[in-house]
């Protein structure tokens, strides 16, 4: 049985979070080379919207290692990490929540030059902005009728379960449609050909 009170109340306080959270511009990142601990710490500030346990950290050190290695970030500057790599690590954390590292890879190739990264990130942000503005007017929205004030606990808990559902199934089809997007990348007809077909 679910609490509609608590869950209402929690939905609220997270929506209202979530309207003033910001990730960081471009310019706000820090031009100086951080040390590892560092990079974690200011990583837990930046995406304290992201779920984990109070012992977990946003990210570890042998996930940030295993990034260089592998190439989808550029490796540190005397162990330092610069601005650069903080904008990867921000994105890459982001997306992992729901893309495999292949997937993040061709949004986010690597190799990229500071301005390829500046441009990717500031449009990340820009990106992030607005789908926290849609997910919340629509949370708000469908949330509205879910927790309308009834006496009947059976309507309370079909209209939760039914909530739990509709952003499972949203959920779904945002990953299938980033997936056929993806896909597309590599398609080999291009619009031309395409154009010269019609």
């Amino acid at each position: 049985m679910y609490d509609n009170e608590l869950i209402s109340g929690k939905l609220r306080r997270w929506s209202n979070y979530l309207h003033k959270h910001n990730l960081p511009e471009w310019e706000q990142l820090p031009d100086f080379g951080l040390y590892m601990d560092q990079v974690q710490t200011l990583l837990a500030q930046y995406l304290s919207f992201l779920p984990q346990d109070s012992d977990e950290q946003v990210i570890t050190t042998s996930a940030i290692n295993n990034y260089v290695r592998t190439g989808i970030m550029p490796p540190p500057n005397r162990k330092k990490y610069e601005r650069i790599h903080i904008a990867y690590l921000i994105m890459i954390c982001s997306l992992k929540q729901s893309l495999s590292m292949s997937e993040i890879q061709k949004i986010i190739p690597s190799g990229l030059s500071e301005d390829e990264i500046r441009s990717a990130y500031t449009d990340f942000v820009r990106q992030y902005t607005d789908s926290v503005n849609f997910f919340v007017e629509l949370v708000e929205e469908v949330a509205k009728d879910t927790f309308q004030e009834t006496d009947a606990v059976c309507d309370v808990d079909a209209g939760i379960q039914s909530f739990v559902l509709l952003t499972a199934v949203i959920a779904n089809f945002s990953k299938l449609l980033t997936t056929k997007l993806l896909a597309l990348q590599n398609c080999p007809f291009s619009a031309a050909a395409v154009a010269d077909k019609e």
